[in-house]
């Protein structure tokens, strides 16, 4: 979403993890992605991915926000018990409900930082979209998605309606259509 916000013009290439192309493995051995390859230096994190975008000049987002505690937060503590909570069987030293009572703290302070905003019940700092939901949003959407019903019934109503209202927003459906599986002798996709 930043890299469409700041209408950075890239090259798509849809990866299919189970089976990752060579020419992914050449650029980022770690064969994470995303990975943005500028040529002569490479990112392999979204965050890094997220403030090179947003430091770009024209860009309506600010990659300051990218500091803020809970995108921290979000990425150590959530997004481990994330992992832990969606591929529990490759954790087995405990079961899926104990790492979906560790993501609870976290969730809790996104619903009460939304509470608290002076910006409105929909985002966490500003009353329109910013890079700090852009940042934290893909990790929700992650853990919404293994047990929808289980996350529609938590008593986190201003975390849910965030949640559903940046899923049916543009910033989200812009950047969320289906692409074929990058191969390389397909047309360039380009991604803006």
């Amino acid at each position: 979403m930043a890299v469409h916000h700041a209408k950075l013009s890239c090259e798509l290439r849809e990866v299919v993890l189970k089976h990752k192309p060579v020419a992914l493995l050449e650029v980022s051995p770690k064969g994470t992605v995303p990975v943005l390859d500028l040529g002569g230096s490479v990112l392999d994190e979204s965050l890094d991915i997220m403030r090179y975008a947003l430091d770009r000049p024209g860009s309506e987002w600010s990659s300051a926000e990218l500091s803020h505690p809970l995108v921290a937060r979000n990425d150590s503590e959530f997004k481990h018990y994330l992992d832990r909570y969606k591929y529990f069987d490759r954790f087995p030293e405990a079961d899926q409900q104990w790492y979906f009572e560790q993501t609870q703290p976290f969730l809790d302070a996104l619903n009460q930082a939304m509470v608290a905003s002076v910006a409105g019940p929909f985002f966490l700092a500003s009353p329109t979209m910013s890079a700090l939901d852009a940042a934290i949003f893909p990790f929700v959407r992650q853990f919404a998605l293994v047990d929808k019903t289980r996350f529609d019934a938590l008593p986190l109503p201003a975390l849910r309606s965030w949640f559903e209202h940046i899923l049916v927003s543009s910033d989200f459906t812009d950047v969320m259509q289906k692409y074929p599986a990058w191969e390389p002798t397909q047309t360039v996709t380009l991604f803006d």
